[in-house]
């Protein structure tokens, strides 16, 4: 199939195939943008550096193991998340599930578009004086990210290669003069907020919360690499890249009690150059976000294009920013530790154990009742575990991911023992 509808429902050609390392470096990527820095710093914040470093390795390596599974199942399958799902949940069933995420990644990339339009604003007006309309940067940036994906994952490889080392270099350097301006390293150590925000549950589900999806959508970046080795060297991104880009975020923060990057970097007199990166990185991280919303919604309404559906999701993200959606951004979080980590333990056991890791595309049902049973119910377990009301594992997205690959095992027992025999 063409490059221009990025095999939205057919398997990745080898002459598409790429680098384990390229992709690990577009998934850090976006870790390195400005929704995931600002989290860093709140956590940081809100709870002390020595319990931020807790919910940052906690929520690492939650990702982590779900991703190393996952990725595996794009890898070999070479079909996209929302295909996969087709397999587990049946075609009618996937709609359902993919306009869950369709929906999840709209409003992440209104996030990070309106926080690019904050960062905007106050480079301008921090440099040069100059009030710009936070609606207009809006419109035009959106615009831009809009151009890029259409060229698909090459032009966001392209990206990422440029922009996220020199990003990392540049945000090691921040650190490094911010010891030689404020805090010692032993008294940012010891930060604790005289009044938190935040307990260490708290901070470490709204940070699993933030990346739940990668887990889930691993596949759609994996499905491109070559081999199985590869494909785990990419889970780099997330187990390297992810608690690098929060602990660099969250020590400037420490030091000058600023939430707000461009105004961390003000502190420094660096504003300029970390708005460039800032800017690139955020762009290609949020290219990422409208990709996959893309991809996603392409499986709900299959006879639009990848360029048609890019171009409307983007229009409905633009307007979410421009609405504010950020001033939500929490709960958002919270609630997707809810519903994500079922589906992924679902899809896990039907690839591995129910189909024996072989998908055909002429055998998708249009329902498969035990997948959307097991993910009800342990959606609405869990909705009593997040809310408190008794208690599992005392990690609601943990409990989500535990009773959704359990009842479905339940469900399927009798196909499991039959491949047995």
């Amino acid at each position: 199939m063409a490059e221009s509808n990025q095999y939205t429902s057919t398997k990745v050609e080898p002459k598409d195939f790429t680098s384990g390392w390229l992709i690990a470096l577009l998934i850090a990527g976006t870790g390195l943008t400005l929704p995931i820095l600002y989290l860093g710093s709140e956590v940081a914040l809100g709870i002390g550096l020595k319990d931020a470093l807790w919910a940052f390795g906690i929520s690492t390596t939650v990702l982590t193991v779900m991703c190393l599974a996952t990725t595996r199942i794009g890898n070999r399958s070479r079909l996209s998340t929302y295909m996969i799902l087709h397999f587990s949940f049946g075609k009618q069933g996937a709609k359902i599930m993919n306009t869950i995420f369709g929906i999840t990644l709209l409003g992440w990339f209104s996030v990070a578009l309106e926080l690019l339009a904050v960062a905007v604003a106050d480079t301008a007006f921090a440099t040069f004086s100059v009030v710009l309309p936070q609606w207009i940067i809006i419109l035009v940036m959106g615009a831009l990210i809009t151009a890029t994906t259409f060229r698909g994952i090459r032009s966001l490889e392209r990206l990422a290669n440029m922009a996220v080392p020199v990003l990392m270099l540049f945000l090691i350097y921040v650190i490094y003069i911010s010891f030689d301006q404020g805090m010692s390293f032993q008294e940012v150590l010891d930060f604790v907020p005289e009044n938190p925000s935040m307990t260490l549950f708290e901070a470490t589900s709204i940070l699993v919360g933030s990346s739940i999806l990668f887990p889930v959508l691993m596949a759609d970046f994996s499905r491109f690499i070559y081999n199985d080795k590869q494909s785990m060297i990419a889970v780099l991104g997330i187990t390297i890249g992810f608690p690098i880009a929060l602990i660099l975020s969250a020590i400037p923060s420490i030091q000058t009690g600023e939430v707000d990057i461009i105004k961390v970097m003000q502190e420094f007199g660096l504003v300029l150059p970390a708005f460039a990166l800032l800017l690139v990185s955020t762009w290609v991280g949020n290219a990422c976000n409208l990709y996959s919303t893309a991809l996603t919604f392409s499986t709900v309404k299959t006879g639009w294009s990848f360029q048609k559906m890019t171009l409307i999701s983007s229009v409905f993200g633009i307007l979410f920013a421009l609405l504010g959606f950020s001033n939500y951004l929490f709960d958002f979080l919270s609630f997707l530790g809810v519903l994500a980590p079922s589906i992924s333990s679902i899809y896990i056991i039907h690839f591995y154990w129910v189909k024996k890791q072989h998908y055909m595309l002429s055998e998708i049902a249009e329902w498969e009742p035990k997948a959307l049973i097991s993910w009800v119910i342990s959606s609405g377990v869990t909705v009593f575990t997040y809310l408190e009301i008794f208690q599992l594992t005392h990690a609601y997205f943990i409990d989500s991911f535990l009773l959704g690959g359990l009842i479905y095992t339940l469900l399927q027992w009798k196909e499991l023992r039959k491949g047995e025999i």
